[in-house]
């Protein structure tokens, strides 16, 4: 009967903590996943940006590591995150716009930034999907609005366009942060 009684005691433990364990595992799995990030110049002013895991209130999560895939305007990378902080190997020369990608369990995640560089400081402003489509709808309106601003609004049209593909927001670019964008909203 004692030999009984141990051994179910023992199959009662043993199955216990391979439960615990298993807990333990579905735990750490949902922690490492990147769902939010920001960006933000380089402490180390070399440059280079910092990309940040956050939270959805864009907190950074400081306990965040681990190597994630990202895709940099259009480029893979891998990403190492220590203590909730990645940095790109490519050091950015000039104002150029931005554009991380990740991809996981939960969704795409990807933003777009334009990077203003003064000196050696780097400026990062996140650019929303919704500004992409207002200021050119906006112009066209204005110029249909009023007949005699036609010429001046295909003008400011044709400057934005102009200074956007110069600066690296191309045409793939600008539908990839609309659709994240849309698909923000579902």
């Amino acid at each position: 009967m004692k030999i009984l009684t141990r051994t179910l005691l023992f199959c009662l433990l043993s199955l216990t903590a391979a439960l615990a364990m298993a807990q333990n595992e579905a735990v750490s799995v949902q922690q490492i996943a990147l769902n939010n990030f920001v960006v933000k110049e380089n402490l180390l002013k070399n440059n280079k940006i910092a990309i940040i895991a956050a939270d959805i209130n864009d907190k950074p999560i400081e306990t965040f590591n681990g190597t994630f895939q990202f895709s940099i305007n259009g480029f893979q990378q891998e990403l190492k995150f220590n203590d909730g902080v990645a940095v790109p190997a490519q050091p950015i020369d000039k104002s150029t716009f931005l554009y991380l990608r990740h991809e996981n369990e939960a969704g795409t995640h990807g933003k777009l930034y334009y990077v203003y560089k003064k000196g050696d400081n780097l400026s990062p402003y996140k650019i929303s999907w919704l500004f992409l489509i207002l200021v050119p709808l906006a112009i066209i309106v204005l110029a249909t609005l009023f007949k005699k601003f036609i010429i001046i609004g295909g003008i400011i049209l044709v400057a934005f366009l102009i200074f956007n593909s110069k600066n690296g927001l191309g045409i793939p670019t600008f539908f990839d942060t609309v659709v994240d964008g849309l698909k923000g909203l579902f």
